[in-house]
């Protein structure tokens, strides 16, 4: 077991706590982009708004497998959105990415958001996914790795915020969101 894993194997609300303030590295051709998470959401198989929920399928089964990986889908015909699987090997819980805040590589973003620039870069999943060019090609990719890597870092308790998910309509109460109060690049207040 990584210790990227070992880090990750707790459950999704804590893990989601954990990785607020933590980054993410994308390379990029010679090009490194790096980001600060300051928005996610937890979802495990207990939870009706998971896509574990039902169980494992193609769709779902990297996040049944170790924490630590990329969960990549697509959603309304249009976007990708990633998740950081977390908890135990076998069951099936992920934190959604839901913002980011740019620390190196923002040109490149701009580009690969055609032009979009300032919170609108990277303050909602999907953005997330265009700005760093994830897909499903990255689907199931351990993060302790190139060409996208996650650096543990986790900001201060106090710094957190916990509210509701946004965007669902299963579990919508549930108090699984979280973001830095601070950060300006977060979805929605």
């Amino acid at each position: 077991m990584s210790d990227l894993e070992k880090q990750l194997s707790m459950p999704a609300s804590q893990a989601a706590r954990r990785l607020l303030g933590c980054e993410l590295e994308r390379i990029i051709g010679n090009e490194t982009i790096k980001v600060r998470i300051v928005e996610v959401e937890a979802y495990d198989e207990t939870d009706a708004a998971s896509h574990s929920y039902k169980g494992r399928t193609p769709r779902t089964d990297v996040m049944f497998g170790p924490a630590g990986r990329l969960y990549v889908y697509f959603t309304y015909g249009m976007h990708y959105c990633c998740n950081v699987t977390v908890g135990k090997d076998g069951e099936g819980a992920a934190v959604l990415i839901r913002a980011v805040e740019p620390i190196k590589g923002e040109a490149i973003m701009e580009q690969n958001r055609q032009g979009k620039s300032g919170v609108e870069l990277t303050n909602g999943p999907a953005k997330v996914c265009q700005a760093l060019m994830i897909d499903k090609q990255l689907n199931g990719h351990n993060l302790a790795n190139a060409p996208l890597t996650l650096v543990l870092n986790p900001a201060s308790e106090e710094d957190v915020v916990v509210t509701t998910r946004i965007g669902i309509s299963k579990a919508k109460d549930a108090p699984l969101r979280f973001y830095l109060k601070d950060s300006n690049y977060i979805s929605r207040k």
